[in-house]
């Protein structure tokens, strides 16, 4: 985890970042027609000789929401563990945070999944080993990790997709996960929800390319990605 938190301090900030619409959890779990069943995983290879081998992402639109799912497919399987196993001392308001927000990746996942069709990459493998789901300092800290990772993303992304449904959609999920963050960053420090580590002195999120999304995510996963095709 010190690893990922480090990459995520150290990495570039952008302003090429896009405005997002407001998801409702319901109505998106209703359309997706979420199952909670099942953990599916994502992987990204972060050195350059290994960048280009592994799980072919695709080009195009295809190629990056195929990218949002496989950091979907992370962030599900993350929640889905603390789910199946509460760190010590969690409280039941975390509990059912924690919950809706596992419901929420899982419908993230499932969306992308189903909107991708025959062109979904497979389910990949994560590695948590050097998460302690019994800790909370260590899931809040990963969790913050993550999500605040995931934001970059999508704002880094945005501008490389091409059609307008597409770039809705990923708006809406971005939203979600900006909230997610914001409540993880309360949780381990209160009024931390729009830190000035990835806040700008002009309110402007941080957005990351998917190449320093990939290398950061790699810690945690085992599968191999091939993302040398996605636009840029």
């Amino acid at each position: 985890m010190e690893n990922l938190v480090n990459k995520e301090q150290n990495s570039l900030t952008k302003d090429d970042g896009f405005f997002s619409k407001k998801l409702q959890r319901r109505n998106f779990l209703q359309y997706a027609g979420v199952s909670a069943a099942g953990i599916a995983l994502v992987a990204a290879g972060c050195k350059k000789d290994t960048f280009n081998a592994g799980v072919d992402l695709g080009s195009g639109d295809i190629g990056i929401l195929n990218y949002a799912y496989a950091l979907e497919q992370l962030e599900a399987a993350f929640y889905t563990q603390i789910i199946a196993t509460p760190f010590t001392g969690i409280t039941s308001a975390e509990l059912a945070a924690f919950t809706d927000i596992r419901d929420h990746e899982i419908a993230h996942r499932e969306f992308l999944k189903a909107a991708l069709g025959a062109k979904a990459i497979q389910n990949l493998e994560v590695n948590f080993s050097t998460i302690n789901f019994s800790s909370r300092d260590s899931v809040l800290g990963t969790a913050k990790a993550f999500e605040d990772l995931g934001v970059s993303a999508y704002n880094g992304a945005g501008y490389l997709i091409k059609s307008p449904d597409y770039l809705t959609l990923a708006g809406k999920i971005v939203s979600v996960e900006g909230r997610h963050a914001a409540y993880i960053r309360d949780l381990i420090s209160n009024g931390s929800f729009a830190g000035s580590d990835v806040v700008d002195a002009m309110g402007l999120d941080k957005s990351r390319t998917p190449a320093e999304v990939l290398s950061i995510a790699g810690a945690y996963i085992k599968t191999k990605i091939n993302a040398s095709n996605l636009p840029s």
